[in-house]
């Protein structure tokens, strides 16, 4: 497929292209239909729903709110009402908007107006929901209001469709991750044409899923979270899977294939390796349908979709763009070095191997720092509290949080959440006696009854996301109720977002034993070992608290919240662990697969799990920590986006990829690894019968030369012989190198000695890659055959080239 991909490159780029553009066409022209669906079955929250469907049915507009105080008198002086009333008169008549209720339209407007008469608000009802009411609308209602404003009058507005007009710029958090993701690939490729690979890979995956999720949620039930949701996580993967597939591509190139044969390489390889991947958090991602929650239905469909795409961009885009690029994918430095030195070995970086020996010598010392670190950034998830955020969590500048705290200040701090107690029995005084003497109750007012269901509007005393106000929905639910011998059911948006919290972390242990579990049987299969997957869950797990722990710090205690400007300290949303934890699980089974991959290929060559830990975290920490610096500058840009779930997102899991590649993947895994030693490896004979083989990744040797013989797994041996000219002198200096057949290993490194002498150490018998490079002269490779004794190869040095002879 990669080859066809390459040789075809204009057909599979138009073909991607017509994709893109068509999808967009469509989804421009249907529009959006997002519908955030919180269906809780058996809770009491959705009870208390049910029958106010029945007995008061929701009309279609969304509700907002216009707040005003006045620093001196009261709303009520005629000064005030000469610039509040024509304005209200004026949103009243826009196209659109159904109604305005005034606090200045007689005696049911006093409840409107503050007991100091100092602030007041007027409530404005769209003839649609909120996401359906057209921006520019809403723009003018925010600018007719905030336009009676002067000195000593301030005006605010508040509500889920003015919400939507404070929002940055559609794409701002997008293009933001991209950019810095853009830094951090020139940094790593040198190239400006490698660099735009990535980006125009994740370009194509999100923007094909992003245009397929709104197309679909003309059909099903998809929450107005997804696209940002997806558009997050299928940045993230789109540029890191396209960054693994071009390093092996170039480093293909830089060992002397010609690009074509490079890119088939690179797909055949580090491309089944993104399939699996991709695989794998697409897995995860489903393992939110264990939670049977309706409302994260939509969120799977969106980011697995957005997932799939990326890695079919990967695999099928990226090698036509490969075609298009050749040799240019090198920067031109290294074009010009390889034109003057032949074929050359991409060797890991002198502090990768430098931090590689210091695992290997102080382990125990590296396992401890790091495991201490985790714990204690851990340490404040034992405080965490699931809820909801409000606009009472905006950022302080924004009209939202200033209209929302004018209320609070006015009205109590309740007002923003009311209660809803919903009864269609037993005697309906009682019960309102009842509610009126329980504590935590500012005020309650029972609506007439309508089809025999009474409606008690209760306002708490403390805000909706305090505690207090969670156990005084208790305390309705558990005493007040039943004294007052009714049939009734507490609901309202504090309410079922309580309940929301309470289900999802009833559920939360057995999808975190789902997607561990998984976990577990796909690195058991992978790497024939028990310890590494063990390792592994037990890794994902410190991971996940550590990052929660960051999370709890910022979001729930404000530790520098508004100075990242990041709103208000509030609980976590009930929804982020699940979706956290999924896609933590995806990301870093990507890094543990990647890391381990290299190790368990040096152990199954060498038995020895020193040199196979130290060369595994040696040539693949580089691309590790590039790939986790580049999904950290993505999932941070989402602070920009104005939605705070995925400003929560984004925080999240930038501090956990960060933890988990900088810290865990590079220090604790390894240097747990060595505490362990050869245990690492084991499995017991019986399971290894009777488990599938699962290669992530093939031998490059089965790609390269299929024609090449079968190696014996004889007992290790050696490649010895001479230096010399074509004259027979000696050359001294010579660095000998072997390599494995495909050249991408390294086996050993000799330098020739006076005499011209040197001696290789070969694993065991089979065919292999050996180079040898003089200062004086090019540099040329030849595969030679080793068989079951030493070999003796003499090297002839001649102008201009290597040749090797027998």
């Amino acid at each position: 497929m990669a080859r066809w991909c390459y040789r075809h490159r204009l057909v599979v780029l138009l073909l991607w292209v017509g994709a893109l553009f068509g999808l967009g066409f469509s989804a421009s022209t249907a529009g959006t239909d997002y519908a955030n669906v919180f269906s809780l079955p058996n809770t009491d929250s959705k009870r208390a729903y049910d029958l106010m469907q029945k007995a008061f049915p929701q009309s279609a507009g969304d509700v907002d709110t216009v707040v005003w105080k006045v620093e001196e008198g009261t709303v009520r002086d005629q000064s005030v009402q000469s610039r509040i009333q024509p304005a209200l008169e004026e949103i009243g008549r826009m196209k659109g908007v159904g109604g305005v209720t005034s606090p200045y339209a007689g005696s049911q407007g006093a409840g409107q107006i503050s007991g100091d008469g100092r602030i007041a608000y007027a409530q404005i009802t769209f003839t649609d929901q909120a996401n359906a009411v057209p921006k520019e609308l809403v723009q003018d209602v925010v600018d007719m209001a905030q336009g009676a404003e002067r000195d000593g009058l301030q005006v605010e507005v508040g509500g889920q469709a003015i919400q939507r007009v404070q929002e940055p710029p559609t794409g701002l958090a997008e293009l933001v991750g991209i950019g810095a993701a853009a830094v951090v690939l020139f940094l790593a490729f040198g190239s400006l044409f490698a660099m735009l690979l990535p980006i125009g890979i994740a370009i194509f995956g999100v923007g094909t899923g992003m245009f397929s999720t709104q197309l679909l949620s003309h059909t099903t039930d998809i929450p107005d979270l997804a696209p940002l949701l997806a558009s997050l996580i299928g940045l993230g993967v789109g540029l890191d899977y396209a960054l693994f597939i071009v390093t092996r591509h170039r480093k293909g190139i830089l060992r002397g294939l010609d690009p074509e044969e490079a890119a088939v390489t690179a797909l055949n390889t580090s491309g089944r390796a993104v399939l699996f991947a991709g695989g794998t958090v697409c897995i995860a991602l489903a393992g939110m349908l264990v939670t049977n929650l309706r409302f994260l239905d939509g969120v799977v469909i969106g980011t697995s979709l957005t997932v799939v795409l990326s890695v079919l961009a990967a695999v099928t885009l990226l090698p036509a763009l490969l075609g298009f690029l050749g040799p240019r994918v090198l920067s031109r430095r290294q074009r010009r070095r390889l034109a003057a030195n032949g074929p050359e070995t991409e060797q890991a970086s002198g502090l990768a191997v430098r931090w590689s020996l210091t695992v290997q010598k102080r382990p125990r010392s590296i396992a401890a720092l790091a495991l201490v670190v985790m714990v204690v950034l851990a340490l404040p998830v034992l405080s965490l509290r699931l809820g909801a955020t409000d606009q009472g969590n905006d950022n302080a500048s924004t009209t939202t949080r200033k209209a929302y705290d004018l209320l609070a200040e006015g009205f109590g701090p309740g007002f923003n959440g009311p209660l809803q107690v919903v009864s269609d029995s037993g005697d309906p005084d009682a019960l309102l006696r009842g509610i009126r003497g329980t504590d935590g109750v500012a005020r309650a007012v029972a609506l007439p009854p309508a089809q025999g269901v009474t409606v008690i509007q209760v306002i708490p005393t403390t805000s909706p996301q305090s505690e207090e106000t969670d156990r005084l929905i208790d305390t309705l639910r558990d005493r007040v109720i039943p004294d007052a011998g009714a049939k009734a059911h507490v609901g309202g948006v504090t309410a079922v977002s309580k309940d929301f919290a309470s289900v999802t972390g009833d559920r939360l242990p057995l999808f975190i034993a789902t997607i561990i579990g998984l976990g577990f049987l796909l690195l058991l299969i992978a790497f024939r070992s028990l310890v590494v997957p063990l390792t592994a869950a037990l890794m994902n797990l410190i991971a996940a608290a550590a990052s929660f722990g960051v999370l709890v710090a910022i979001f729930q205690w404000g530790w520098g919240i508004e100075l990242l400007s990041l709103g208000k300290e509030g609980p976590i949303n009930a929804f982020l662990p699940v979706i956290m934890l999924s896609l933590l699980f995806g990301l870093s089974m990507d890094y543990q697969v990647f890391l381990v991959s290299r190790m368990h290929e040096e152990w199954v060559h060498t038995k020895d799990n020193a040199r196979a830990v130290r060369v595994g975290l040696a040539e693949t920490s580089r691309v590790i920590n590039s790939a986790a610096l580049i999904m950290v500058c993505v999932f941070m840009a989402f602070v920009l986006s104005g939605d705070s779930g995925a400003a929560m997102a984004g925080v999240g899991l930038a501090v956990a990829v960060a933890l988990d590649a900088f810290v865990l993947r590079t220090a604790l895994v390894p240097a747990a690894m060595h505490l362990l030693g050869k245990a690492n490896w084991w499995l017991p004979a019986g399971l290894e019968k009777r488990l599938p083989h699962l290669a992530v990744e093939p031998k490059e040797e089965a790609v390269e030369s299929p024609a090449a013989p079968e190696k014996s797994g004889g007992p290790a041996s050696v490649v010895h012989g001479f230096i010399r000219t074509v004259d027979g002198e000696p050359v001294e200096g010579v660095v000998v190198t072997l390599l494995s057949q495909g050249g991408g290993r390294q086996l050993d490194r000799v330098t020739s000695l006076a005499d011209g002498s040197y001696i290789l150490s070969v694993p065991a018998p089979g065919t292999y890659l050996m180079a040898a490079t003089s200062p004086e002269h090019g540099s040329r490779a030849h595969h030679v055959e080793v068989g079951e004794g030493p070999l003796v190869y003499d090297v002839e040095l001649a102008e201009g080239g290597v040749d090797v002879t027998q």
